[in-house]
């Protein structure tokens, strides 16, 4: 009996053990343990065109992307909450409203004194930046000549380096704006309002796709890390598992594919170009979007359309001294595989690009990962499939990786040389047409998105000067589905 009661009593005692370790209130638990609890990973981002955007197929954005694979290796689903400021995104951080940072910010001083920073995973440098014809400084001395104004975003990177640059030239002054961001100091200096402002190398070669009044007079720093930040004073938990992710993500070659398809297009840039592009946008582009959304199917129209004005300038009646001719460019022979009788007939044309592009793509080895796929099927279209597969086993030979679209990219232009082309089964290719054709497609393609996306916030009449009017744009939307989880979207006011 006295057996049967000490058992009893002990198995009691670990009952009651096990009930106060659940009835424990959550701040005893890890930070991991919180966000499995809540069945939520709560991501902060500012909303731009490299982390995080509403694009034509919903969100996207190289962190969008990695916290969606982030929460998705956590088992839990993703809320990501849109910021319009920096101060904004850490005070939420601090508060505990949301458990990580993901949004392309560089390690400061300031912020890796005051949080935690994850894994480094790109690099960019800080540029100061004037308007195309507008007076340019030779050199940090000239900031302020003829009473030239700078302002930056206040509590960024960039104020912290004008702090830097006071501390050698004590004359220097800057604003430091509260209650915007940096891409609306970027549309400033674009529109002639503002002479100066400093941005990260990556930004500002997106936004010259839209804005091509940009550029560069200065370089102000080397390279920085740019990483996620979490909360300072808290366990390993949450830090652990990201550090894990990253580091999987670079064994396996994922992280770099992601980098090169959010920003891999990004090197070059023409000025001239860029304005023709933009205003053929809005005189010709109107008449032919209808076909362009007809025809694309699973691809985005946006891409058709771009890969026709690299093609023809959106000219339905281009002819080349080759034999190539129509809105799509097409030889004879393509024409015929894919049905199309009357190459200058515009709709055959884009309908029979589409289908030649769809040919290529289900050409593309399935070794080749689903997000760079469109990649060497733009080069197939452009040289054909064969030299593709020669370029490949090229790559290959060279001990790098055949199924990389930046590996593959850099050895296209060696189909031009003797002693490369040689060693291939189809001979000499124009390699290097080929990768500037992809790469400006890819460019087209981002100036579209961003075209609409400005032409949206017109409609919607709220293009101001203040981003605080920006509110309410994009709405709370729950259920927005592209893997298991659900995903939910909030845009924040730091009002």
């Amino acid at each position: 009996m006295y057996q049967l009661l000490s058992s009893f009593m002990a198995i009691l005692s670990i009952t009651m053990l096990a009930l106060s370790y659940y009835k424990q209130p959550p701040d005893y638990r890890t930070e991991i343990e919180k966000i499995l609890a809540r069945d939520v990973l709560r991501v902060g981002t500012l909303n731009n065109q490299l982390s995080y955007y509403i694009g034509p197929n919903g969100p996207t954005g190289l962190d969008y992307e990695l916290a969606l694979q982030f929460a998705n290796s956590l088992g839990v689903k993703l809320e990501m909450q849109s910021f319009y400021t920096i101060s904004g995104i850490f005070s939420a951080l601090m508060h505990g409203d949301i458990d990580i940072i993901a949004s392309g910010l560089t390690l400061t001083e300031g912020r890796v004194e005051h949080f935690r920073s994850g894994p480094e995973y790109y690099f960019v440098n800080q540029q100061l930046v004037y308007k195309k014809g507008h007076w340019r400084p030779r050199n940090l001395t000239e900031l302020n000549k003829d009473g030239a104004r700078i302002a930056v975003v206040e509590n960024s990177s960039h104020a912290i380096i004008l702090q830097s640059i006071q501390r050698k030239y004590p004359s220097l002054v800057w604003d430091s704006v509260k209650g915007t961001d940096n891409n609306e100091l970027l549309k400033q200096v674009a529109d002639g309002q503002l002479d100066f402002t400093i941005a990260d190398s990556v930004n500002i070669a997106l936004i010259q796709r839209t804005h091509p009044e940009i550029t560069v007079a200065l370089e102000l720093t080397e390279d920085e890390p740019v990483a996620w930040f979490m909360k300072k004073k808290q366990d390993d938990s949450v830090y652990m598992m990201m550090l894990e992710f990253f580091d999987q993500k670079d064994q396996d070659g994922e992280l770099a594919m992601m980098l090169e398809k959010y920003f891999g297009h990004v090197n070059s840039f023409d000025f001239v170009d860029t304005r023709a592009f933009l205003r053929a946008i809005d005189r010709k582009l109107p008449k032919w979007q209808p076909l362009f959304q007809k025809y694309s199917a699973e691809f985005d129209w946006q891409l058709l359309a771009a890969i026709a004005y690299q093609e023809s300038h959106w000219n339905p009646r281009a002819v080349s001294p080759t034999g190539v001719r129509g809105m799509m460019m097409l030889t004879l022979p393509t024409a015929k595989s894919v049905g199309v009788q009357n190459r200058l007939d515009p709709e055959q044309s884009i309908r029979g690009g589409a289908d030649y592009l769809r040919k290529m793509l289900n050409r593309v080895p399935i070794s080749v990962s689903e997000q760079e796929r469109i990649w060497f099927a733009l080069a197939s279209y452009n040289m054909g499939f064969s030299h593709i597969m020669d370029v490949r086993r090229l790559t290959k030979s060279q001990k790098a990786n055949p199924d990389s679209w930046t590996d593959v990219k850099q050895r296209l232009p060696l189909l031009t040389q003797p002693q490369y082309y040689k060693q291939t089964r189809y001979g000499y290719a124009r390699g290097d047409e080929a990768k500037s054709y992809v790469e400006n497609i890819r460019r087209y393609y981002q100036s579209i998105i961003g075209h609409e996306q400005r032409r949206a916030l017109v409609i919607q009449g709220v293009e101001a000067n203040s981003v605080n009017d920006l509110k309410g744009i994009i709405p709370e939307t729950e259920g927005a589905v592209t893997t298991a989880h659900t995903i939910s979207i909030k845009t924040i006011s730091d009002e």
